[in-house]
């Protein structure tokens, strides 16, 4: 369909678009910066053998999600990775946030990583990779309704943890 310097700067434009977002996602799962770099890997490596199967351009991003979950479950197949301090994989703290603020958002994302996976997958593809629920819905292989009941759940039990003020 498409010469091979075709075909190759194609890839290499979603690559470089989505590098940061399949990264993200993947520590996300995972929690441990080796393993990530490796999912991301391994997506490239699989996008790239079935990359003449991406008809519509504007579905890049949850056709590259679908396959790095994909590379994700296959990873039990193998070896269980090792659990790590999520603090010390999620790099999203700046220097001018003072100690309350950092605080605040570790414990915010340990109620996050508490949830369910069935519900915190679709929020953090909604909040921390810019998503749409149609994306998502692809991505996970979900109706939109359940994707949003999903994320709608998601929120709840974050505010019905929510310290009280």
């Amino acid at each position: 369909m498409f010469g091979r310097r075709d075909r190759a700067g194609r890839f290499d434009a979603l690559a470089r678009l989505y590098a940061d977002d399949l990264y993200r996602f993947a520590v996300w799962l995972c929690r441990d910066p080796s393993l990530a770099d490796d999912l991301v890997q391994e997506t490239y490596v699989r996008a790239w053998k079935a990359l003449d199967s991406l008809k519509d351009p504007d579905k890049a991003k949850s056709w590259l999600i679908t396959i790095l979950r994909r590379e994700y479950a296959r990873t039990f197949e193998r070896k269980v990775p090792p659990l790590v301090d999520i603090d010390e994989v999620i790099g999203l703290e700046h220097d001018e946030v003072t100690p309350e603020q950092q605080l605040d958002r570790a414990r915010f994302r340990e109620r996050i990583m508490q949830l369910d996976a069935k519900y915190k997958e679709p929020l953090v593809l909604q909040v921390l990779m810019g998503m749409s629920i149609g994306e998502i819905a692809e991505a996970l292989d979900l109706t939109e309704s359940a994707v949003m009941t999903r994320v709608f759940r998601a929120r709840a039990q974050l505010k019905a943890r929510a310290p009280k003020e």
